[in-house]
């Protein structure tokens, strides 16, 4: 593993995931007409959270809460410093795990319902990212995030091989951003009608965590789109802010739906279009 960009990871990361998310508001209210907060506003949010008293709803749900941001730092610590990206797809599906026992710990008939329909969503989309990190082993001959983005420099154009498959993690970052009409078990905006969902009960230093760890998520799964881009960054960094703008106006624009029509819809684009992506490739070569 490179030390380095596992040091830059955990340093940077929080900073530029706060930077987008600020961004992110400002855009958002400016589609609505609105003013909006300043560009760092969620780092004042973070910092107020861990001046608040600590109340504990119980013992548990802080270690669950702990336990989540500790396994998103090493997901992104794996992908960052050129590790397995099957690794990568496993440590952040139980990071979520540790967020649902978070939701399910506290005595909140809110909580318990957001918790469910995170367990929801990490259904619909781990089957996409498990098929994005075998694309990208039969494409490049190996699960190494390193070796990928090596081949990728070399001249494999993945973005071209995949199309499907990027159109597929595409659709699910909505549901990792907890955007609309995906934002079923919490989200960052003021347009949600299940109060917050499994973040309710959590306050102060340990929704401070909570908001951290989504801070690092955000650069994670920026990261694991912008590898499609391996040989020319450039081109990458443009697809990903017209992406980030296009997530912002659906958020806006959209209401959320039932969790039948999430499931259905995620593992509907996975069978169409990624799933017929990675078939062509083992047919065709």
């Amino acid at each position: 593993m490179n030390l380095t960009w596992i040091v830059l990871f955990l340093i940077l990361a929080p900073f530029v995931g706060g930077l987008i998310c600020g961004l992110d508001r400002i855009v958002t209210a400016r589609m609505q007409r609105r003013v909006g907060p300043p560009i760092l506003q969620p780092f004042f949010d973070i910092i107020k959270l861990f001046q608040k008293e600590r109340l504990r709803i119980n013992g548990i749900q802080g270690f669950c809460v702990l336990s989540y941001l500790v396994l998103i730092l090493v997901t992104g610590a794996i992908f960052f410093s050129g590790g397995d990206l099957l690794l990568v797809v496993f440590a952040l599906m139980l990071a979520h795990v540790f967020l649902v026992l978070a939701g399910e710990t506290a005595n909140s008939s809110y909580s318990h319902i957001g918790a469910q329909r995170e367990l929801l969503q990490v259904m619909s989309v781990e089957p996409m990212l498990i098929l994005y990190a075998v694309a990208f082993y039969i494409v490049s001959g190996s699960f190494t995030v390193a070796t990928i983005i090596e081949h990728g420099i070399l001249g494999i154009s993945y973005i071209w091989l995949l199309p499907g498959v990027f159109l597929g993690i595409a659709y699910i970052f909505t549901i990792k951003l907890r955007k609309s009409p995906f934002d079923l078990s919490t989200s960052h905006h003021g347009h949600q009608e299940l109060v917050k969902g499994i973040t309710t009960e959590m306050s102060g230093p340990t929704l401070g965590m909570y908001e951290i760890a989504h801070l690092y998520e955000v650069i994670i799964i920026l990261g694991m789109i912008g590898i499609f881009f391996a040989g020319n960054p450039l081109l990458g960094l443009c697809v990903l802010v017209l992406l980030y703008f296009l997530e912002v106006f659906v958020d806006c624009s959209t209401a959320r739906v039932k969790w039948q029509l999430m499931v259905q819809s995620s593992w509907l684009v996975i069978g169409l279009i990624a799933f017929v992506n990675i078939l062509a490739l083992s047919v065709f070569g």
